[in-house]
């Protein structure tokens, strides 16, 4: 039962009956419906100012000629209180209802087909190539995971790209160090790791001798031009780097559709810088050529420099056009750092300026920085914290704990990597995308705090509750002993999950479904305390048997849309 919908269908049929025919959709008032911030104000508020214009009444003769029309059975009171009216849901009712929608629908809880035969591509991680995967890519990682889950989870057909760094003059200079003090036994021995070490010592060294710096340039004119030595040296530096990358995707249960970066678009760039010139919108400034978009605010968006180079948006416009035409896409995410704001406004006001209606379809979904125990990061001042690194000393750090607290628990290797994993991927989806994240662990691995592993303990609870029923006899639920506070707590969480999901895709925030994996957990612990699920009277157990398993399935389903696996047992 949508008790939402239920509401609002008996405000309108109320609103007849008292003033006649009105101009008003079931729709428009559930939209109007709230939930109040106290339970004592009831379960569903319906502000009547909203009529007040239209019907030509106070909203508060509006609400008290509402309140003596419905008589609903589900409705166990209705109250008028200044202008709104206040319904308070039956509470036997409502728990038959929420909890047999929510068991009955099971992993498709909350889903709908809202986005069935439309097609969503997501840009993100975007990792760099010759240098490893750091924390500071975290979060695009798992901001769009993320994303991607929850979009399927709603019909969406998702495209997951990787839109590689892979251009640039860095890559001639990686080549230039590598000629200068590298070796192909080395190299291949020690990965990504032994780039790095020339990249720093490359950048190190030209502070001193900038005559380097010509060389660096120097062989990446090469790898523009095609250089057979230079290409093999450059794709090969590309596997080495994506292989690397793997085994943190693995671990992370991250997958992509396309690793397309930007040297994939170097022949399709012309045609763009083609179209500009086509449509006027090409100036030349100083030898360079740019679109001026000094008239919206911005500056102008650079194109090709004055030796004829390529850059980032050019690169980028090519890229947006090839997405549209190769999937059609109803909408395009860009999941990159906040810091990129310019540029991605940059890059849709030229789309809209050649004449693509569906730059409206192009979003930048930016994010906050990353920083470990204070410090930021910087791959060339060689000062990062390495992200498998990172989630291996999560997963030791967890085993401690398990250790520690659980030392009998079987598969402790097990839980320990989807409890060190969970802790790190739930931290940084923790706050508004666009917060700064200092990452820290004691904060990532508490167990009692607002934290991956907590949520993921009361999980294993409610599991190990359900194990221990599994021998009881099956009785018939008494829905009325969930009346109480922190069982009606509990179900109300659970009815609002549908609208959390809803909320998180569209506004592309998948922080709102990590907090409210907190509140249910908060929720369900409290009930637990306060109301013993093995009691023996069956009608009273069997109803708290319900709860709990509504509660272990939402309490998974909400940690597999964030990228967090869910425990049996911790």
């Amino acid at each position: 039962m949508d008790f939402k919908t239920a509401v609002a269908n008996e405000i309108l049929t109320a609103l007849k009956a008292a003033f006649g025919e009105v101009d008003i959709a079931p729709e428009a008032i559930a939209a109007a419906l709230e939930v109040p911030p106290d339970t004592a104000m009831g379960d569903y508020a319906f502000p009547c100012f909203k009529l007040s214009k239209a019907l030509r009444k106070s909203p508060m003769m509006i609400a008290d000629a509402l309140a003596d029309s419905i008589h609903a059975d589900f409705i166990g009171k209705v109250e008028s209180v200044k202008g709104y009216l206040n319904f308070f849901i039956d509470k036997a009712t409502y728990a038959e209802k929420v909890l047999g929608l929510a068991l009955s629908q099971g992993e498709r809880y909350g889903a709908d087909d809202s986005g069935a035969g439309k097609t969503v591509v997501l840009d993100y991680s975007s990792i760099n190539i010759a240098k490893r995967f750091h924390i500071g890519h975290l979060s695009t990682t798992m901001i769009g995971n993320s994303l991607v889950r929850l979009h399927r989870f709603f019909g969406w057909r998702a495209v997951g790209v990787n839109h590689l760094g892979d251009w640039g003059t860095q890559f001639g200079k990686m080549i230039a160090a590598y000629k200068r003090w590298g070796d192909h036994d080395t190299v291949a021995a020690g990965g990504v790791d032994e780039m790095v070490k020339l990249y720093v010592r490359f950048n190190t060294e030209a502070k001193e001798n900038p005559a380097l710096d010509d060389e660096g340039r120097a062989w990446f004119k090469k790898i523009e031009d095609g250089d057979p030595e230079a290409l093999e040296i450059f794709n090969w530096f590309k596997s080495v780097t994506l292989k690397d990358a793997e085994r943190v995707y693995d671990l992370l249960g991250v997958k992509f559709d396309s690793y397309a970066g930007e040297s994939f678009y170097n022949d399709k760039m012309q045609p763009i810088i083609d179209e500009l010139k086509a449509k006027g919108l090409l100036i030349e400034d100083k030898g360079a050529q740019i679109v001026d978009l000094q008239e919206w605010g911005m500056p102008p968006a650079l194109i090709l420099r004055s030796d004829g180079a390529t850059l980032y948006i050019t690169r980028d416009l090519a890229a947006a056009k090839y997405r549209k035409d190769t999937y059609n896409f109803d909408k395009s995410l860009y999941v990159v750092a906040y810091q990129q704001n310019l540029h991605f406004k940059q890059l849709f006001k030229v789309l809209e300026l050649m004449g693509y209606e569906w730059y409206k379809q192009c979003e930048h979904v930016n994010f906050g920085m990353v920083s470990f125990g204070g410090e930021s990061l910087s791959t060339r001042e060689g000062r990062v914290v390495y992200l498998d690194d990172l989630l291996h000393e999560a997963i030791a750090k967890a085993r401690a704990i398990i250790e520690e607290k659980s030392p009998d628990l079987e598969d402790k290797d097990e839980v320990a990597r989807q409890v060190g994993l969970g802790a790190v991927v739930f931290f940084d989806l923790y706050n508004n995308r666009i917060k700064d994240i200092d990452f820290t662990w004691e904060r990532a691995l508490n167990f009692d705090g607002e934290t991956g592993p907590y949520v993921q303990y009361t999980h294993a609870r409610a599991c190990s509750v359900l194990r221990k029923a599994e021998g009881v006899e099956k009785a018939k639920p008494d829905f009325a002993t969930l009346s109480d506070p922190f069982s009606q707590d509990v179900m109300r969480l659970i009815e609002q999950f549908p609208d959390i999901l809803k909320s998180a895709v569209n506004r592309s925030e998948p922080s709102m479904v990590t907090r409210f994996s907190v509140d249910l957990a908060q929720a369900f612990n409290k009930f637990y305390y306060e109301n013993k699920v093995m009691v023996d009277e069956p009608g009273t157990r069997a109803a708290r048997l319900l709860l709990t398993d509504a509660v272990r399935q939402v309490l998974k389903q909400a940690l597999y849309l964030i990228g967090v696996e869910a425990p049996e047992r911790m």
